[in-house]
């Protein structure tokens, strides 16, 4: 099962991309429509609030007087406690059963105002935004909705920024066309990444490049990028995981590079990252159980391979078509775990061995071309080792 958050701010066009999306085949799960349905006539949800706040939050039928509420339940922060304490925990378990319901192949799409408010961005796989600018939004919310002007900006104002939704988006959708003009990115959303992507989390398979393998220039949201994962694998590992860092050329600021994140989980022990396994490949990241060009070899602390558990990991990527990764778990303080991080920061404040490298790297490239698959990495790696084997001594981590 895929889960999907979906939010953006008022009158960006949110509820037009999840009545697309369900149409589609997504199974939608609208945390709005849900607030309401725990807090219908009859139910505990909306007798906890009577009892709460008293019955005159009702109205002459039985149901409840929302306004009513609110003049209430937001007079104090005591107040909105109460509210919260009353109706999250129902929100709650009525998302986790419709979600539990759901098929196994299934692509639920969470539909959820306030995801990016309440931090709820890594518990998903992928994180959508609809993104329009707030005069935009402004527009459509009074001139489409009737919505009071004041009123309309003060509600856009209490949401998050539009950076901070940004912040979180694996994909932004903008929304700042006529009506209609995002169906088409919508669409190719589901076909080219949704589907996929549910299609290699079921079966546990990790996304590959495509096509000839590749230098890109220098991308200023690859930092970005790795957070939102690395977000999303300590959750997964808890506290399983000693530290989780961004690694490799993407980690190095305007260096060319394979347009693949390099993470590290910094483990206690194989056995720990034995046991990570399935929580890995549960959140979206399966294993790698045969790993190509392994770089640093153990070769170059020891020609005889004797050492070479030291330098041992288990590899995972992401079934993500659209975020290519590797994510490396290592054991903390081994000569593997502190070479990625050195070698990292050594190309970081050192110009010349960042030039150096590229020129290797631009090398391994031209070796490559022409090929696919792992011929081409092992063509990549055969100029490279090398090199790598050479930095290790002038890095002298041991």
């Amino acid at each position: 099962m895929l889960r999907i958050g979906l939010t953006g701010g008022m009158g960006a066009g949110k509820s037009t991309v999840a009545r697309i999306l369900t149409d589609l085949g997504a199974v939608l799960v609208d945390s709005d429509a849900i607030a309401r349905e725990v807090v219908a006539p009859g139910t505990e949800g909306l007798a906890a609030l009577v009892a709460a706040f008293g019955d005159d939050i009702l109205t002459a039928d039985g149901s409840l007087d929302r306004p009513a509420l609110a003049a209430k339940a937001f007079a104090t922060d005591e107040a909105r406690a109460t509210l919260n304490a009353i109706t999250h925990p129902l929100v709650g378990k009525r998302t986790a059963e419709l979600i539990a319901n759901a098929p196994a192949d299934a692509i639920v799409v969470q539909d959820i105002p306030l995801l990016v408010e309440n931090g709820l961005a890594p518990l998903m796989n992928l994180v959508v935004i609809v993104d329009a600018a707030e005069e935009t939004r402004l527009r459509r919310l009074v001139e489409f909705r009737g919505v009071d002007e004041a009123d309309a900006r003060a509600r856009i104002a209490a949401q998050a920024t539009d950076a901070q939704r940004r912040a979180v988006a694996d994909v932004l959708l903008d929304n700042n066309g006529e009506s209609g003009a995002i169906d088409g990115e919508v669409h190719r959303l589901w076909d080219e990444r949704l589907i996929p992507f549910e299609q290699n989390l079921r079966t546990g398979v990790v996304a590959r490049a495509e096509g000839p393998l590749r230098l890109v220039d220098p991308n200023p949201e690859w930092p970005a990028q790795a957070q939102r994962l690395i977000a999303r694998l300590a959750l997964a590992c808890g506290a399983d995981a000693l530290r989780i860092d961004h690694i490799g050329s993407t980690a190095v600021p305007d260096l060319p590079a394979k347009d693949i994140i390099d993470l590290q989980i910094s483990v206690a022990s194989l056995e720990v990252a034995d046991a990570l396994r399935d929580r890995l490949a549960g959140a979206g990241f399966p294993r790698v159980e045969h790993i190509v060009g392994d770089n640093p070899k153990p070769t170059a602390a020891d020609p005889a391979g004797a050492d070479a558990a030291a330098w041992a990991k288990r590899l995972h990527g992401n079934a993500d078509p659209g975020r290519l990764a590797n994510i490396h778990v290592r054991v903390a303080d081994s000569p593997g775990q502190r070479f990625a991080l050195a070698f990292r920061d050594w190309l970081r404040t050192d110009s010349e061995a960042r030039a150096e490298y590229l020129e290797i790297k631009r090398a391994g490239e031209a070796k490559a071309a022409g090929l696919t698959g792992s011929a081409a990495i092992d063509a990549y790696l055969a100029v490279k080792e090398p090199w790598f084997d050479a930095a290790f001594a002038r890095l002298a981590v041991d």
